[in-house]
């Protein structure tokens, strides 16, 4: 196989032909047959090894069916950000289903496979490789890490529940008890689905844990106790886990041109497919969804896809999310707090966050940028000359230049190389409790075609902290255009049900500084329940234009009346020109600003 690869010069693009074998590697030939219920772990890693050191190599699947078992996976520990705390999970090691390291050049063709994961497991990992694709590939679990339950009488005294055959539980002294292959669960994190309204709302596993338990039919239970305050009716699936994120749904750690292209993620225990310090990754015609027949509501334990320190390009398109326990896509940095000034150019840094340590985060070479805290100012940039991890939670790092005199306690730094472009296109969000995306990139953003249903919480949300989960960092150029949303924030409801939050936490407002720039919303479809739009925070030259709003009269009942947009201490906003169709009169509240720094067409309120 030609493959036509550019190569930059200083002044200009060269372009060079590499010859590059396409040997086709078969699974079969390693004595593996599909459908056969037996652990085919060892056998798919001796045919990935047989694919190591050949550029271009297709690592080919039959259809059908091929089961892995965690006895026979490769086991190795790995730091993942946003998992686990040392109390949560002391020890890191992941059990991974295919692995993949110091890969060049290499296609998983899938042709259809499904992949079926016994126990908990991270099904895949790719692990320093460059310009590889996994195509045409169904990833599912014998047996979800997600209990289901459809609720078919609820009284103040009793339900009765059938219950999914894939969540195998037991009755014991009166109790039920969930369980798996090896594992059973003490946390519970719960959340009820209406799926007749798309409405997915968090709930509460105490009043069936208080309850006495038994079997009336087959995979149906009656639980006799105090339901009086318990919100599920008839109808409703109720779905509940444990909350310790002890693997992810996949892992790709230091990887550059990575494809996913018509993957099928049924079920991932954990926290779902995370990249992290990776560089230009392209998913395209994702679904993390139950499958159609399967029964089931639920395909996810946590997020869908997470972004952890990538660059390059990222970009997701043509993919549907639907049933998650939280977000379907968040895309971060992540701010380390100086702890210390060993020496004039040098920092002494922690990881602040319970659950987001152990990785390296700058590199020889790096830009970073200094932050404050409070304001979220960014004061002042560098370069990092060496770095080093002096403990699970530390890191020094010494720069080319000497240290600021302007760092004060609890400033944090930020990687400003390891920051990506993102573009998220044609995708439908549903089925979630939580939020749609969360970006915080520097670099050019762009949402546009999307639909986002009925997301729980904010269908976008643009934070930026140093205070609670210390994600980073400011945006810069954001595009929200040709998008439909339709009955989100349903979950905060009452004060904070707006569709679009930019919402960065500088707990300290910094007079003329803002936060965030150059967003623009423009050309969408709106179908609100209820009186908030947007709400903005420490934002400079934003603008909502050409939008259409219209009314759903037949989804939740709205609040009291309130403003539509809401805008905190922000700069250079536009609000005009769009096309309203709802039965109140759209209202603008400004909050430590003037009306001068708005242009708009709706009536201004202003407080304090």
């Amino acid at each position: 196989m030609n493959i036509l690869r550019k190569v930059f010069t200083g002044t200009g693009i060269l372009f060079s032909l590499t010859v590059i074998s396409q040997e086709r590697i078969h699974v079969n030939s390693f004595g593996l047959a599909p459908n056969t219920f037996t652990d085919a772990t060892t056998r798919v890693q001796q045919a990935i090894a047989a694919c190591k050191d050949k550029p271009g190599a297709i690592l080919e699947f039959a259809p059908g069916r091929y089961d892995f078992y965690p006895d026979s996976a490769v086991k190795k520990v790995y730091f993942i950000s946003n998992t686990s705390s040392e109390t949560e999970v002391p020890e890191k090691t992941k059990t991974i289903g295919l692995f993949f390291e110091h890969f060049k050049d290499l296609t998983i063709e899938g042709n259809g496979a499904e992949f079926v994961f016994h126990g908990k497991m991270t099904t895949w990992v790719f692990d320093h490789c460059e310009h590889i694709t996994m195509r045409h590939v169904t990833i599912d679990a014998e047996r979800p890490s997600m209990s289901e339950m459809t609720l078919k009488t609820v009284t103040p005294q009793m339900v009765i529940a059938a219950i999914h055959p894939d969540s195998r539980y037991s009755i014991i002294d009166q109790h039920l008890e969930w369980h798996g292959p090896r594992w059973g669960m003490k946390i519970f994190h719960a959340v009820l689905a209406d799926t007749a309204k798309g409405v997915y709302t968090y709930s509460s596993w105490a009043p069936f844990q208080k309850s006495k338990a038994v079997t009336i039919a087959p995979h149906t239970v009656q639980f006799n106790g105090d339901f009086s305050g318990f919100k599920g009716g008839p109808g409703n699936v109720f779905t509940v886990r444990d909350g310790i994120r002890d693997q992810v749904g996949a892992f790709i750690n230091h990887c550059r041109n990575v494809r996913l292209e018509h993957i099928n993620m049924r079920y991932m225990h954990g926290l779902g497919i995370v990249s992290q310090f990776s560089e230009d990754l392209h998913y395209s015609h994702i679904q993390i969804m139950p499958g159609e027949n399967s029964g089931r509501v639920m395909a996810a334990f946590a997020d869908g896809m997470h972004f952890s320190g990538c660059k390059g390009d990222i970009t997701i398109t043509d993919s549907h999310f639907k049933g998650l326990h939280d977000d379907p896509v968040n895309v971060h940095g992540t701010h380390l707090v100086i702890t210390g000034k060993p020496g004039p150019r040098v920092l002494k840094l922690r990881f602040m966050h319970h659950q987001t340590y152990g990785f390296q985060a700058f590199f020889a070479g790096d830009s970073i940028g200094f932050v404050h805290a409070a304001t979220l100012e960014g004061y002042a940039k560098g370069r990092v000359t060496a770095a080093r991890m002096i403990s699970e939670r530390e890191m020094e790092v010494t720069l080319d230049k000497d240290l600021p005199e302007s760092i004060i306690a609890g400033d944090c730094l930020e990687n400003i190389t390891w920051v990506p472009s993102l573009t998220v296109r044609n995708c439908l969000f549903e089925a979630v409790n939580t939020r749609g995306l969360l970006v915080t990139t520097r670099k050019k953003v762009v949402i546009a075609g999307n639909r986002f249903y009925r997301t729980g919480m904010h269908a976008i949300l643009i934070a930026d902290d140093a205070a609670s989960w210390f994600e980073s960092g400011p945006v810069t150029d954001v595009e929200i255009s040709g998008n439909t949303f339709e009955g989100c924030g349903y979950n905060l409801s009452p004060d904070n049900n707006y569709v679009i939050a930019i919402a960065p936490e500088n707990h300290q407002l910094l007079k003329g500084y803002m936060v965030h720039h150059n967003i623009r919303i423009e050309d969408n479809e709106f179908r609100i329940y209820d009186y908030p739009v947007l709400t903005a925070r420490s934002t400079g030259n934003s603008s909502f234009t050409r939008n259409r709003v219209t009314w759903l009269n037949n989804f939740l009942p709205p609040g009291a009346p309130r403003p539509a947009f809401r805008l905190t201490a922000c700069e250079g906003v536009k609000i005009n020109g769009n096309e309203w169709q709802a039965p109140f009169k759209p209202m603008v509240l400004l909050q430590d600003m003037k009306t001068k720094t708005v242009k708009t067409d709706l009536p201004v309120e202003v407080r304090p």
